[in-house]
């Protein structure tokens, strides 16, 4: 447990001052939950103070069963000192009908009776976390998505269709893309390069030929997301190939941000974050060059977790609400 007065000023975010906002005040206590792909963060905010944080593997029936969803929410709960807790803001992947805002309600409502349970995409909460309420937010990590509102409560998106269909620019994008070019390359005769033998060690494979069983065999999309620091370490040692991705993931990146700023006649500001949105150098600098070739140059990139973004979440809902 966590018993840090919330501090927006050392979490790098604009002060959170609901009043200069004209806001409404914040409820005494509420619960934020950031649901990811791999892992649930749950944070309980009392009076402006956290004083619950703790996270458990994913809740997100699209990413786990929804027994190990039921589980690990479980978990969470018994962790977190939800008592008298007024209100639930929750972010997900993946939410992208009112039928899926309304599977993760059903799951979390039983932990917190009475409590007002909100689902939205997490993306909200990564342009929340930036300190702004309009904009666009680019998420970058296991999977990539786009979305943005304007001053008129238009909202727009891009991409988030899944690994199947897209996701590109995502950590799994990449682990994909670095198999395809070494089976490229082992068709080709060509030996086994450094970005090869950097994925065949994290595989623990000892042949490029053991990839394609390896991918189709009992791996996730999680687990080919991992392996982005490959690639990133192979472009950063020089190797053409891996830089040439890094780029195309940056570039499909910004594309989508600029296809929502299009959409919603905003120029900015543009917040990159999530795993290696907010980690990763090379994929920032690529990306912020990218949007300026297209004529974007108010960027961010987000530096603290999501979740952090939930209280200003809240005291808008709470404006609207009353308005």
């Amino acid at each position: 447990m966590d018993n840090t007065p919330l501090n927006p000023a050392a979490l790098n975010l604009p002060a959170l001052n609901p009043a200069a906002l004209n806001l409404p005040a914040l409820p005494a206590r509420f619960v934020g939950l950031d649901i990811g792909g791999s892992k649930t963060r749950g944070i309980v905010w009392s009076e402006g103070v956290i004083t619950s944080d703790f996270s458990v593997g994913s809740t997100n029936v699209q990413n786990v069963t929804p027994e190990t969803a039921a589980e690990n929410m479980g978990t969470l709960f018994a962790r977190l000192d939800v008592s008298e807790a007024s209100q639930v803001y929750a972010g997900a992947g993946g939410v992208d009908t009112d039928d899926d805002a309304a599977a993760l309600r059903s799951l979390i409502s039983p932990f917190v009776p009475g409590a007002h349970v909100s689902v939205v995409h997490d993306t909200r909460l990564l342009l929340a976390a930036g300190g702004t309420t309009t904009g666009v937010a680019v998420i970058a990590g296991t999977g990539s998505a786009a979305w943005g509102m304007n001053q008129v409560c238009q909202e727009a998106r891009a991409g988030g269709w899944g690994y199947l269909l897209g996701d590109e620019g995502s950590g799994y994008w990449l682990g994909r893309e670095a198999v395809r070019y070494s089976l490229e390359r082992m068709d080709s005769g060509k030996p086994v390069d450094e970005l090869t033998a950097a994925l065949l060690k994290y595989c623990q494979l000892q042949e490029p030929g053991e990839l394609i069983a390896h991918f189709h065999q009992g791996t996730t999309r999680r687990y080919w997301a991992a392996a982005s620091p490959v690639i990133f370490g192979a472009a950063e040692n020089g190797h053409a190939h891996a830089s040439a991705l890094v780029d195309q993931a940056a570039k499909d990146l910004a594309a989508m941000a600029a296809k929502v700023a299009s959409q919603l006649n905003i120029s900015g500001p543009i917040v990159l974050g999530s795993g290696m949105g907010s980690n990763v150098p090379a994929l920032q600098e690529a990306f912020i060059s990218h949007l300026a070739g297209l004529g974007y140059s108010d960027v961010q990139i987000l530096k603290q977790d999501p979740i952090f973004g939930i209280p200003l979440l809240v005291a808008t809902q709470a404006h609207a609400t009353q308005g």
